[in-house]
């Protein structure tokens, strides 16, 4: 036996509820490019963790590609006290062209290649980043042939015609003829696409030749299709629990709403507008704006990612790359529709404006993400909502294993939740809770097999993005005024 005959025992009771144990939300992942980086120090597809503000890290990642820019607009909008953000780089290979850069950024997510390289950050470096970033290459999309409809199926062919897609400013669309049977046969019945091409701005002709047949005659449809970054991420996204801010094309708001239209994750925040850097005004991705607000904003709030990022200063450029009509109260400006298409848009002050953002400067403004849920509409709201629940994974974890299933057990889970909310109650960063273990929920068969579910309800707190004044008459005050006047007349009679 354990115990000893003659002496004293002393036996930790450990059965009380835990502290809560916090994630950083704050750890920045960039993928993309750096052809003059350091191979030994930033090998290709592997998550290299780094502080923004180490001068070895920078020079050893060169001074070319679509990484280095992005770190100094991140260093740019930290805020006070604040020295470094951690940033975990993932350096894909540059391809030949945009698209083919693209295709190493998807990388394979089995090969743990391209942005799939971030899911062993935790297990290499120690931290997973869960503001992400792919600067430069998330708006390029290849528009193609998304449908043929034959109009005419023509008559008497032996063999399937030829295929030929001519005109509408693209190129590489190809298709088979595909001819019917029983009472279609010898005529067209439909054409399959084997490539849609890209860069169509209007349906190409569709000519059909040979077959020893004539008459038939079909038409194209084009679509848009997503960029395939974009496409990708969200895998990944919700496998680390993190958001993406990706930013379009920033030229015009047509060319963002067709680009919008491809998006629908909650886990991604898109981003309208590109800026200028430097002394020439070179335009860049805009999306390390974002991150280093993103950044600064949580280092403000102690770590906590429950407020927007809208509405602050942006440091570190000369101007955005375009300029976007805003108006606080005129709903018909481009700013605005952006905004209403769920875009963040960078704007520039306007000194003696009472309407403008500001009255100089420049302003980032962006509440949104990409998702369709407007109960999830706020990237606040996800962002929080995941840190609650990274915070009840690491607080409760501890309780696996090590006890059996007991009213105290289950009380002790129950109040370290309780606890857990209570202080983000009290740091203003969810308005209410609830937790509870629910009878409908449990039974004797799933407690016996080892497992309980406690139900938990949080609201965040939404952002305010919009404020209104009624303003009218107030006729009373000409009541008072006529009344002053016949006391003050009278007193003078």
């Amino acid at each position: 036996m354990s115990d000893p005959t003659f002496g004293i025992a002393i036996t930790r009771l450990d059965n009380e509820p835990r502290p809560a144990v916090a994630s950083d939300l704050s750890v920045i992942g960039l993928v993309g490019t750096a052809p003059g980086a350091n191979p030994s120090v930033f090998p290709l597809n592997d998550p290299v963790m780094i502080y923004s503000n180490d001068a070895s890290w920078l020079l050893a990642l060169g001074l070319t590609g679509s990484l280095v820019a992005q770190i100094d607009l991140i260093n740019a909008q930290l805020g006070e006290l604040q020295a470094a953000a951690q940033i975990v780089i993932v350096r894909v290979e540059e391809g030949d062209d945009d698209f083919e850069t693209i295709e190493n950024i998807v990388g394979n997510s089995s090969l743990k290649s391209g942005m799939h390289a971030l899911r062993v950050s935790g297990p290499k470096n120690g931290v997973v980043p869960r503001l992400i970033a792919f600067p430069g290459y998330t708006h390029q999309r290849k528009t193609g042939i998304s449908a043929v409809t034959v109009n005419n199926p023509g008559s008497a062919y032996t063999s399937a015609p030829v295929v030929a897609f001519t005109g509408g400013g693209g190129s590489g669309a190809a298709g088979v003829a595909v001819l019917g049977t029983g009472a279609n046969a010898g005529k067209v019945v439909g054409i399959t696409i084997t490539n849609p091409g890209e860069g169509y701005t209007s349906a190409p002709t569709i000519g059909l030749t040979g077959g020893a047949g004539s008459g038939a005659a079909a038409t194209a449809a084009i679509a848009d299709l997503a960029n395939a970054v974009c496409a990708s991420a969200p895998t990944l996204l919700n496998a680390l629990l993190a958001h993406a801010v990706v930013s379009g094309p920033g030229t015009t708001q047509i060319a963002y709403n067709d680009w919008r239209e491809t998006l629908n994750s909650e886990r991604l925040i898109p981003l309208e507008t590109w800026v200028k850097v430097g002394t020439d005004g070179d335009v860049v991705d805009g999306v390390g704006v974002v991150l280093g607000i993103a950044v600064r904003r949580d280092h403000e709030k102690n770590g906590l990612p429950f407020w927007s990022w809208a509405n602050q200063p942006v440091y570190g450029i000369v101007g955005p790359n375009r300029y976007i009509d805003f108006s606080l109260t005129d709903g018909s400006t481009e700013g605005q529709q952006i905004l209403a298409q769920n875009g963040g848009i960078i704007l520039r002050g306007e000194a003696g404006v009472e309407t403008s953002i500001s009255s100089g400067g420049f302003m980032y403004v962006g509440t949104d993400n990409a998702g369709d849920d407007e109960n999830w509409r706020f990237y606040n709201t996800t962002r929080g909502r995941d840190y609650i629940h990274l915070m009840f994974l690491k607080t409760l974890r501890s309780f696996l294993g090590r006890f059996n299933i007991t009213a105290q057990t289950i009380e002790s889970i129950v109040q370290t939740m309780k606890v857990s909310l209570r202080d983000l109650q009290a740091d203003d960063a969810i308005l209410g809770y609830t937790v509870g273990f629910e009878g409908g929920q449990n039974s004797a068969e799933q407690l016996r097999l080892g497992r309980f579910v406690v139900t938990f309800k949080a609201e965040e707190a939404p952002v305010l993005r919009y404020l209104g004044i009624r303003s009218a008459k107030y006729r009373p005050a000409l009541d008072a005024l006529l009344s002053d006047l016949l006391v003050q007349l009278d007193a003078n009679v």
